[in-house]
C-alpha cells in the first residue's frame, strides 16, 4: 500500500506542478463592486502553483507602504493565525493549526502534502499566547501562556468578564479579570460546532455583538463544492448567531464557502466578514469577496457563485434558491484567500486610511500565476466600499516566489498599529505611521 502511495503521489506531483492554466486577466479585473467573471476554464488536473514556505532570512521583513513603516510586534511564534486586542492593550494571539484529518484519499492526501510545502498543516500548539508592549514602543517586551490544551482554536471574543474562544467543535467560556496574564480555570462549552473526520475548513472565527448579547461564529464548508455529499454540509458555509447563555443557536446566514473575518462598520452597524470561494473554475474564477451581511441571507454556496452565476459541478441543483441568492459587495480578487478583516476605525495610520477596512489576504495555490499574499485597504464612504484597494504590506514572496511569510489575522492595536499575525514567518508585524504612534 505504502508503494502504491508513492507512485500515485509521484504521478499527482508531476501532473499537478506541470499541469493547469493560467489567467487571462488581471487580480484587478476580479476586484472591486462589479468583478470580471469569465466563463469558467475546469481542467482535468487543476491548477496547482503553490508558493514553498521558506520563513524570512535574517533582517528580512515586509514592505509597508509609503509613510508607514513596519516593525516586528513580536516573533518565534509557532504558526500564529489569528489576533484579539483586550481592552487594557494586552494582545492575544491563537497559535494553531489544523486538527488531523481522519477521511480523506489519495487525491486528499497529495494535496495535503502540497499545502504543507506552503505552511498549512504540522502539530498544532492549541494555545493562546499573551503579548504585552510595556513600555510603548511598538514591541512586545512580556509575553506568557494565556490559555493552552485547547482544540486547534481560532477566534476570540471578550464580553464582560467572559472571555470565548472558537475551538474547531466548539465555542467555549473562561471567566477573564483585566490585567490577567494566565488563565487556569476550566473552561465551560457553550455551544458544539461541526467538525468530525472531514472537517475540510477547521478555522472558526468569533465575534461578538456591539452589546455582547450574540456571538456570531464563521463555519466554513466541508469541501470545495459539496464534493463530499451535501449530507456533510449540515451546519456548514454560514455565520452562526448564538445566545451566549443559553447556548442556543441559528444560521444566521448560509451560502458562504468559507466565512473568515468578521467585523462591525462603524457608521452603518452592519455586519461584514471576508469570504472565501470556491476552487478549481480557472484562474480567473471565482473571486473572494468581502460583503455586508444580511440575516437569513443566502449567498449562493455551493450552488452558484455571485449571485446567479451557478456551478455546473454541482447535483442536483436548486433553481429556487438559487433565485435568491444575494451579490455579494466587493470582490478582492480570484484565489487570493481573504481571510483577515478588521474595521479601519482607530487606526493612525496616515489620513487616506481613517475609513475602510484592512484585508489579510493568505494567498493563491490554485492560480498562474499567484495572488494575494499581501495586506490591502479597501476605502469606504457612507459604510459601503468606494474606491480600488490600495496594498498597505507586501514583500511575503520573494523573488523566486517563495513564500517569505503568509499574512493571515489583522487588529488594530490600543495605540493605532496595524497588526498582522504571520503563520510562514511566525511573527506580529506592526504597521504604523513612521513612529508616530508608538
Amino acid at each position: 500500500m505504502i508503494a502504491l502511495r508513492l507512485i500515485v503521489f509521484g504521478f499527482f506531483a508531476f501532473t499537478l506542478v506541470g499541469c493547469g492554466e493560467t489567467a487571462k486577466l488581471p487580480v484587478s479585473a476580479g476586484t472591486g463592486p462589479n468583478p470580471q467573471l469569465p466563463e469558467p476554464n475546469e481542467t482535468l488536473i487543476p491548477t496547482v502553483n503553490i508558493a514553498p514556505a521558506t520563513g524570512w532570512p535574517s533582517g528580512a521583513k515586509p514592505t509597508a507602504i509609503e509613510g508607514a513603516e513596519v516593525t516586528a510586534f513580536a516573533d518565534g511564534l509557532d504558526h500564529p493565525r489569528w489576533l484579539y486586542v483586550l481592552p487594557n492593550g494586552d494582545v492575544l494571539v491563537a497559535e494553531t493549526n489544523r486538527p488531523p484529518k481522519e477521511a480523506g484519499g489519495i487525491r486528499a492526501w497529495v494535496m495535503g502534502w502540497f499545502m504543507k510545502r506552503a505552511g498549512a498543516g504540522g502539530e498544532s500548539a492549541d494555545r493562546i499566547t499573551l503579548l504585552r508592549d510595556a513600555d510603548a514602543d511598538g514591541v512586545a517586551d512580556q509575553r506568557s501562556i494565556f490559555l493552552e490544551g485547547l482544540h486547534s482554536p481560532f477566534g476570540m471574543a471578550l464580553v464582560g468578564n467572559d472571555f470565548y474562544v472558537a475551538n474547531t467543535d466548539a465555542v467555549v467560556r473562561f471567566p477573564y479579570q483585566e490585567g490577567q496574564t494566565l488563565i487556569t480555570a476550566p473552561g465551560q462549552k457553550v455551544v458544539d460546532l461541526p467538525a468530525g473526520p472531514i472537517n475540510h475548513h477547521w478555522t472558526k472565527s468569533l465575534i461578538a455583538s456591539p452589546d455582547g448579547g450574540r456571538l456570531y461564529v464563521g463555519v466554513g464548508s466541508n469541501s470545495n463544492v459539496g464534493e463530499n455529499g451535501l449530507e456533510n454540509e449540515e451546519g456548514r458555509a454560514a455565520i452562526w448567531e448564538i445566545d451566549p447563555e443559553s447556548g442556543k443557536h441559528r444560521v444566521f446566514a448560509s451560502g458562504l464557502r468559507n466565512p473568515v473575518g468578521m467585523t462591525w462598520q462603524p457608521e452603518s452597524g452592519a455586519l461584514w466578514v471576508a469570504v472565501n470561494e470556491r476552487d478549481e473554475l480557472g484562474s480567473d474564477l471565482v473571486p473572494d469577496y468581502m460583503t455586508s451581511v444580511q440575516d437569513g441571507g443566502f449567498y449562493g454556496w455551493p450552488f452558484s457563485y455571485y449571485g446567479q452565476h451557478v456551478d455546473e459541478r454541482v447535483k442536483p441543483q436548486k433553481p429556487d434558491l438559487v433565485a435568491s441568492a444575494i451579490v455579494p459587495d466587493y470582490a478582492l480578487g480570484p484565489h487570493t484567500a481573504s481571510l483577515g478583516l478588521t474595521a479601519a476605525e482607530g487606526n493612525r495610520l496616515p489620513e487616506r486610511f481613517s475609513d475602510g477596512m484592512f484585508v489579510g489576504q493568505h494567498g493563491s495555490w490554485n492560480r498562474k500565476p499567484r495572488s494575494g499574499y499581501k495586506v490591502i485597504f479597501v476605502p469606504f464612504e457612507n459604510g459601503m466600499p468606494a474606491g480600488e484597494p490600495v496594498d498597505v504590506l507586501t514583500g511575503f514572496l520573494d523573488e523566486e516566489g517563495k513564500a517569505q511569510g503568509r499574512p493571515v489575522g489583522v487588529a488594530i492595536d490600543q495605540r493605532g498599529g496595524l497588526l498582522v499575525a504571520d503563520d510562514v514567518g511566525n511573527v506580529i508585524w506592526r504597521v504604523s505611521d513612521g513612529g508616530k504612534n508608538r
